[in-house]
Protein backbone atom coordinates (compact mmCIF):
# COMPACT_ATOMS: atom_id res chain seq x y z
CA UNK A 1 0.00 0.00 0.00
CA UNK A 2 1.48 3.37 -1.15
CA UNK A 3 0.00 6.23 1.08
CA UNK A 4 1.19 9.89 1.30
CA UNK A 5 4.07 10.78 4.11
CA UNK A 6 2.41 12.08 7.12
CA UNK A 7 -0.75 12.16 5.79
CA UNK A 8 -3.01 10.36 8.32
CA UNK A 9 -5.11 7.10 6.62
CA UNK A 10 -7.57 5.07 8.10
CA UNK A 11 -5.91 1.80 9.62
CA UNK A 12 -8.50 0.37 12.28
CA UNK A 13 -11.66 0.13 11.75
CA UNK A 14 -13.90 0.88 14.58
CA UNK A 15 -15.01 -2.80 15.49
CA UNK A 16 -11.28 -3.98 15.90
CA UNK A 17 -10.51 -0.57 18.46
CA UNK A 18 -13.84 -1.44 19.88
CA UNK A 19 -12.60 -5.03 20.45
CA UNK A 20 -9.18 -3.87 21.92
CA UNK A 21 -10.26 -1.85 24.44
CA UNK A 22 -13.63 -3.93 25.21
CA UNK A 23 -11.04 -6.99 25.35
CA UNK A 24 -8.62 -5.14 27.89
CA UNK A 25 -10.82 -3.78 30.00
CA UNK A 26 -12.32 -7.18 30.26
CA UNK A 27 -9.34 -8.79 31.38
CA UNK A 28 -8.14 -6.26 34.03
CA UNK A 29 -12.12 -6.57 35.46
CA UNK A 30 -11.39 -10.33 35.30
CA UNK A 31 -7.70 -10.17 36.88
CA UNK A 32 -8.45 -8.16 39.57
CA UNK A 33 -12.04 -9.37 40.82
CA UNK A 34 -10.64 -13.10 41.14
CA UNK A 35 -12.07 -13.93 44.30
CA UNK A 36 -13.35 -11.18 46.02
CA UNK A 37 -16.25 -10.31 43.12
CA UNK A 38 -16.68 -13.80 41.75
CA UNK A 39 -20.64 -12.84 39.75
CA UNK A 40 -18.30 -10.19 38.27
CA UNK A 41 -15.22 -12.03 37.39
CA UNK A 42 -17.21 -14.52 35.60
CA UNK A 43 -18.74 -12.42 33.62
CA UNK A 44 -15.93 -10.39 32.27
CA UNK A 45 -14.55 -13.92 31.44
CA UNK A 46 -17.64 -14.55 29.26
CA UNK A 47 -16.88 -11.57 27.63
CA UNK A 48 -13.71 -12.53 26.95
CA UNK A 49 -14.92 -15.58 25.13
CA UNK A 50 -17.44 -13.91 22.98
CA UNK A 51 -15.10 -11.04 22.43
CA UNK A 52 -12.33 -13.93 21.03
CA UNK A 53 -14.79 -15.87 19.21
CA UNK A 54 -15.83 -12.61 17.40
CA UNK A 55 -12.30 -11.69 16.57
CA UNK A 56 -11.57 -14.68 15.29
CA UNK A 57 -14.85 -14.24 12.84
CA UNK A 58 -12.99 -10.81 12.03
CA UNK A 59 -9.99 -11.92 11.42
CA UNK A 60 -11.25 -14.28 8.48
CA UNK A 61 -14.08 -11.28 7.42
CA UNK A 62 -12.92 -8.30 8.75
CA UNK A 63 -10.78 -5.52 6.85
CA UNK A 64 -7.39 -5.61 5.37
CA UNK A 65 -5.51 -4.78 8.63
CA UNK A 66 -7.37 -6.45 11.18
CA UNK A 67 -7.33 -10.12 8.93
CA UNK A 68 -4.79 -12.61 10.20
CA UNK A 69 -3.45 -13.03 6.89
CA UNK A 70 -2.19 -8.84 6.49
CA UNK A 71 -0.18 -9.92 10.01
CA UNK A 72 0.56 -13.65 11.12
CA UNK A 73 3.77 -14.20 9.50
CA UNK A 74 6.56 -16.92 9.63
CA UNK A 75 8.90 -17.49 12.07
CA UNK A 76 11.82 -16.18 9.42
CA UNK A 77 9.83 -12.97 8.59
CA UNK A 78 9.53 -12.30 12.18
CA UNK A 79 13.07 -13.37 14.03
CA UNK A 80 14.39 -10.67 10.88
CA UNK A 81 12.02 -7.73 11.95
CA UNK A 82 12.94 -8.22 15.47
CA UNK A 83 16.80 -7.91 14.38
CA UNK A 84 16.02 -5.20 13.00
CA UNK A 85 14.38 -3.22 15.73
CA UNK A 86 16.91 -4.34 18.09
CA UNK A 87 19.18 -2.29 15.85
CA UNK A 88 16.47 0.58 15.19
CA UNK A 89 16.57 -0.33 11.67
CA UNK A 90 12.67 -2.17 11.25
CA UNK A 91 10.70 -0.99 8.28
CA UNK A 92 7.41 0.87 9.69
CA UNK A 93 3.80 -1.31 8.52
CA UNK A 94 0.39 0.09 7.90
CA UNK A 95 -1.07 -2.62 9.95
CA UNK A 96 0.81 -4.90 12.82
CA UNK A 97 3.87 -5.38 12.41
CA UNK A 98 5.96 -8.80 12.32
CA UNK A 99 6.14 -9.02 16.23
CA UNK A 100 2.97 -7.16 17.24
CA UNK A 101 1.08 -10.10 14.82
CA UNK A 102 2.92 -12.69 17.36
CA UNK A 103 1.64 -10.94 20.26
CA UNK A 104 -2.24 -10.73 18.75
CA UNK A 105 -2.05 -14.49 17.96
CA UNK A 106 -0.26 -15.45 21.65
CA UNK A 107 -2.77 -13.29 23.43
CA UNK A 108 -5.95 -14.89 21.45
CA UNK A 109 -4.55 -17.80 22.31
CA UNK A 110 -3.42 -17.60 25.88
CA UNK A 111 -6.82 -16.18 26.92
CA UNK A 112 -8.36 -18.61 25.07
CA UNK A 113 -6.80 -21.06 27.32
CA UNK A 114 -8.05 -19.24 30.66
CA UNK A 115 -11.33 -18.58 29.70
CA UNK A 116 -12.37 -22.28 28.77
CA UNK A 117 -10.35 -23.29 31.89
CA UNK A 118 -12.42 -20.99 33.68
CA UNK A 119 -15.58 -21.83 32.56
CA UNK A 120 -14.47 -25.75 33.34
CA UNK A 121 -13.46 -24.39 36.87
CA UNK A 122 -16.69 -22.25 37.39
CA UNK A 123 -18.60 -25.70 36.42
CA UNK A 124 -16.36 -28.11 38.59
CA UNK A 125 -16.51 -26.03 42.14
CA UNK A 126 -19.59 -24.27 41.44
CA UNK A 127 -21.82 -26.65 39.63
CA UNK A 128 -22.67 -23.44 37.08
CA UNK A 129 -22.60 -22.47 33.65
CA UNK A 130 -22.24 -24.91 30.02
CA UNK A 131 -19.77 -27.25 31.66
CA UNK A 132 -21.61 -27.65 35.11
CA UNK A 133 -21.15 -31.24 36.55
CA UNK A 134 -18.43 -31.87 33.54
CA UNK A 135 -15.69 -32.99 36.28
CA UNK A 136 -16.22 -33.72 39.57
CA UNK A 137 -13.94 -33.79 42.34
CA UNK A 138 -10.85 -31.92 44.46
CA UNK A 139 -8.38 -32.98 42.15
CA UNK A 140 -9.67 -31.69 38.87
CA UNK A 141 -10.74 -28.40 40.41
CA UNK A 142 -7.08 -28.05 41.20
CA UNK A 143 -5.57 -28.91 38.48
CA UNK A 144 -8.48 -26.64 36.73
CA UNK A 145 -7.50 -23.51 38.93
CA UNK A 146 -3.49 -23.91 38.38
CA UNK A 147 -4.03 -23.81 34.45
CA UNK A 148 -6.47 -20.85 35.11
CA UNK A 149 -4.47 -18.64 37.28
CA UNK A 150 -0.86 -19.62 35.37
CA UNK A 151 -2.86 -19.03 31.79
CA UNK A 152 -4.02 -15.60 33.30
CA UNK A 153 -0.89 -14.45 34.90
CA UNK A 154 0.93 -15.31 31.17
CA UNK A 155 -1.50 -12.94 29.60
CA UNK A 156 -0.44 -10.23 32.38
CA UNK A 157 3.23 -11.15 31.25
CA UNK A 158 2.28 -10.59 27.73
CA UNK A 159 0.38 -7.76 28.56
CA UNK A 160 3.35 -5.85 29.55
CA UNK A 161 5.15 -7.47 26.64
CA UNK A 162 2.94 -6.14 24.70
CA UNK A 163 2.39 -2.36 26.30
CA UNK A 164 6.37 -2.19 26.15
CA UNK A 165 6.49 -3.25 22.45
CA UNK A 166 4.14 -0.23 21.65
CA UNK A 167 6.27 1.99 23.58
CA UNK A 168 9.79 0.69 22.29
CA UNK A 169 7.99 1.02 18.59
CA UNK A 170 6.36 4.43 19.25
CA UNK A 171 9.32 5.76 20.10
CA UNK A 172 11.47 3.98 17.26
CA UNK A 173 8.95 5.13 14.70
CA UNK A 174 8.13 8.27 16.05
CA UNK A 175 4.24 7.78 16.24
CA UNK A 176 1.69 7.29 18.88
CA UNK A 177 0.43 4.05 18.42
CA UNK A 178 -1.73 3.94 21.86
CA UNK A 179 -3.72 7.32 19.82
CA UNK A 180 -3.76 5.37 16.57
CA UNK A 181 -5.59 2.14 18.37
CA UNK A 182 -8.09 5.08 19.62
CA UNK A 183 -8.43 7.17 16.52
CA UNK A 184 -8.18 4.76 14.11
CA UNK A 185 -5.74 6.38 12.10
CA UNK A 186 -1.98 6.51 11.04
CA UNK A 187 0.67 8.19 9.29
CA UNK A 188 0.62 7.69 5.57
CA UNK A 189 3.61 5.49 5.10
CA UNK A 190 4.83 3.43 1.88
CA UNK A 191 4.65 0.21 2.10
Amino acid sequence: MNAEPNRDIKVWDPALRLFHWSLAGSFLVAYFTEDDWKTLHVNAGYLIGILIALRLVWGFMGPRHARFSDFVRSPGEVLAYAKDAVRFRAPRYVGHNPAAGVMVVALLICLTLTVLTGIALYGTTDFAGPLAGLWRGEYAADVLEEIHEAGANLTLFLVVLHLGGVVFTSLEQGENLVKAMITGRKKGIAQ
